[in-house]
């Protein structure tokens, strides 16, 4: 877990992380960071203990629920060094360069330039253009929403875009999405940070790699779709000519 110069008091830890004595308490007894190394009668932490509170605050700031991070993080090996968080931590940062906006309804519908009903948001969040958020301690809808999305959003209710569609389309959308990203971390882990760490780079180092690449990454997923579609219709039309 660490040498005794790395090791951390639990104030020293709360500064590093920026969390509260309360919240590390909390999820040391959620099973999401292991307990404390006990000597004497005092506690500390490790390097561990720091990548695995930020890896909860990440999940965190994508608005996974405590349930949905106790799913994650009960997937993470218990050997998983504190490298390993970092590019986990890394790899689960927005890919896109634009960041939703949280707004409220009301918000959302001026945003909008019309009232937008249960099924529009329904539609929308579909298409991947605006996120439901946990409700405040007021009951105040909450949205997130990508901005610079939200016309094109409306333009397709405005002509009529069936909401079964956008379903079909944002389930095959996550289907392959998680397989793509699966199999992308699994190239990080396994031929990546091995390169970088054998060369005593830090994962600041591995973090600045992933940033770079990611444009690349999204340029490259567009032109293979678009390359597919173009073989699916050639492919169409060639059975209908037959």
């Amino acid at each position: 877990m660490g040498d005794d110069a790395q090791l951390l008091t639990l104030d020293e830890l709360c500064e590093r992380v920026g969390m509260s004595v309360r919240n590390v308490r909390f999820y040391t007894s959620r099973g999401l960071v292991p307990p404390p190394i006990r000597k004497g009668r005092s506690g500390f932490y490790t390097p561990d203990h720091v990548g695995r509170l930020e890896l909860v605050q990440e999940l965190q700031s994508h608005g996974f629920t405590l349930s949905a991070i106790e799913r994650y993080v009960a997937g993470i090996p218990a050997d998983a060094t504190p490298e390993d968080l970092a590019l986990a931590r890394t790899m689960l940062a927005p890919w896109d360069v634009e960041r939703p906006i949280e707004m409220s309804r009301a918000e959302l519908s001026t945003r909008a330039g019309r009232d937008l009903s249960d099924d529009d948001l329904r539609t929308l969040a579909a298409l991947g253009v605006v996120f439901p958020l946990p409700s405040g301690p007021r009951k105040v809808e909450r949205w997130q929403v990508a901005v610079s999305q939200l016309s094109v959003g409306l333009g397709l209710l405005d002509l009529g875009f069936p909401v079964e569609a956008a379903l079909a389309a944002s389930d095959l959308y996550a289907r392959h999405g998680r397989e793509v990203a699966q199999e992308l971390y699994e190239v990080f882990r396994t031929l990546v940070w091995p390169v970088y760490r054998d060369q005593g780079a830090s994962p600041e180092t591995v973090r600045q790699v992933v940033e770079k690449i990611k444009p690349l990454s999204i340029a490259a997923l567009v032109s293979a779709y678009e390359a597919g579609m173009d073989e699916t219709k050639r492919e169409g039309i060639a059975r209908r000519s037959r």
